[in-house]
């Protein structure tokens, strides 16, 4: 199915803080490929937070690439995004505009800003859709040839459900909801786990059980929490891609990972994802707010082939690593009592246009920051006690912990006060970015 040339562009975006030549060779395959199956417009934006000399190279690699008509390279290091973001939050006149500029580019790893930098960026160039892929994975092959998302991303994306019921393998939608634009198209992963724990099991499959158990709601029964840990991070298994399967459905938020994803313009131009720093897990909050909604969905099984940088198993990386870990499994108090209210909402989360309602998670993250923390303390603990069995690093680590408790308790109820304030902002700060050009980048504009 080929688009219009008419159409607007869309936005095949890779974040990326990490040596990833390969990585945007084959982005460019596919961005080629969107253009000559589909008639795409493609903005191929790279949001490059790497070292000089990285970034450097990724430029002469961007650079060497065969030009491809409708293909266009955007290759943005940090200072280009922060003058286009201090432009943006210029021109939206809202208060506080330091802290915006800090929620938007912070100077730590923040999973969720980055998307977000690359969701206002894609506005900017006036883009129906962001495609959202990462440096630490890779396309499969089939038959010899990379299995790109895309092939499923781009024919039904923003348009009526009930037009891309007849595109799909099958049909898991109420009939109410077939004339609701589909808003999200996803897959997963195959290979190592999402999450770089795998040695924590090798080393103690109890004590790996009792630490993955954290992020669940600490009321849950033990054969719940059980279901979950075997579900976690695993994405789609190992077994490779043979053949296309599709479901028209609203997606279940375990089944798609954020390396393969697919937003509408109506989705994250109304609700951006968590800024928070040195947390995994941050940028998922659109699954959630997309399923919960009601909207439409694909998903489908174009896997991306997931693997880890040794970065994270260095004598630096592993305590920074872990440390996003345990920030993420803090975050789950307030994010299941927001997810459990969301779910809840249903339709309530939407207005009379079927988009959704930016004050109604705005009151539900506030209501949520005010709980007490005990549960926290709790997970803490548990975490202490995990890590000193393992012994070795994991025990060092855990002793950096005792340090550094109520700072981490703290952090984790500030992040989402800091989520709420940026859901506030957005609305603004979009409307800012349709009338703001990014700057020329670092590479072939």
């Amino acid at each position: 199915m080929n688009q219009p040339l008419t159409a607007p562009p869309i936005c095949l975006a890779l974040p990326t803080n990490r040596a990833c030549s390969a990585t945007l060779t084959a982005l460019h395959d596919e961005a080629a490929h969107a253009a000559r199956r589909f008639g795409a417009d493609v903005r191929l934006l790279v949001l490059d937070s790497c070292d000089e000399p990285t970034r450097a190279e990724h430029a002469r690699v961007l650079a060497a690439l065969p030009a491809v008509p409708q293909v266009t390279v955007h290759h943005l290091g940090e200072e280009p995004q922060r003058d286009f973001l201090r432009e943006v939050v210029r021109t939206a006149g809202l208060p506080e505009p330091d802290r915006l500029l800090r929620l938007m580019l912070p100077s730590t790893v923040s999973y969720g800003a980055c998307t977000n930098r690359a969701f206002l960026l894609a506005t900017a160039l006036g883009c129906r859709s962001v495609h959202r892929r990462d440096s630490d994975s890779t396309y499969q092959l089939h038959a010899g040839q990379p299995v790109f998302p895309v092939q499923h991303e781009l024919p039904w994306l923003g348009r009526p459900a009930a037009e891309a019921a007849a595109g799909v393998t099958r049909t898991d939608l109420d009939a109410a909801l077939t004339e609701r634009p589909v808003s999200l198209v996803g897959a997963s992963f195959i290979g190592e786990l999402s999450v770089d724990i795998a040695e924590i099991r090798h080393l103690d499959e109890g004590v790996y059980h009792d630490v993955v158990g954290l992020w669940a709601p600490g009321d849950w029964p033990e054969e719940r929490r059980r279901h979950l840990v075997e579900e976690s991070f695993t994405g789609a298994g190992t077994t490779p891609f043979t053949g296309d399967d599709s479901t028209l459905t609203l997606v279940d938020p375990m089944r798609v990972d954020m390396c393969n994803v697919a937003f509408d313009r109506a989705v994250y131009e109304r609700i951006p994802l968590p800024p928070a720093t040195d947390t995994i897990g941050s940028d998922y909050f659109l699954l959630h707010i997309v399923h919960d909604a009601g909207l439409p969905g694909i998903l489908h099984n174009r896997h991306i082939e997931n693997f880890h940088t040794p970065e994270r198993r260095t004598s630096a990386g592993f305590p920074a690593y872990q440390l996003r870990f345990v920030k993420f499994l803090l975050s789950m108090l307030y994010f299941h009592h927001v997810y459990d209210r969301m779910a809840a909402a249903g339709d309530r989360l939407l207005d009379d246009t079927g988009r959704v309602r930016p004050e109604a998670i705005t009151a539900l993250l506030r209501e949520s920051i005010g709980l007490d923390r005990a549960e926290n303390v709790w997970r803490l603990d548990r975490i202490d006690t995990a890590y000193r069995k393992l012994g070795g690093r994991y025990a060092d680590f855990a002793e950096l912990l005792t340090s550094g408790r109520d700072r981490l308790l703290d952090e984790a109820a500030r992040d989402i006060e800091d989520f709420a304030h940026l859901v506030e902002a957005w609305p603004a700060l979009v409307r800012a970015a349709r009338t703001t050009a990014p700057g020329p980048g670092d590479g072939p504009a």
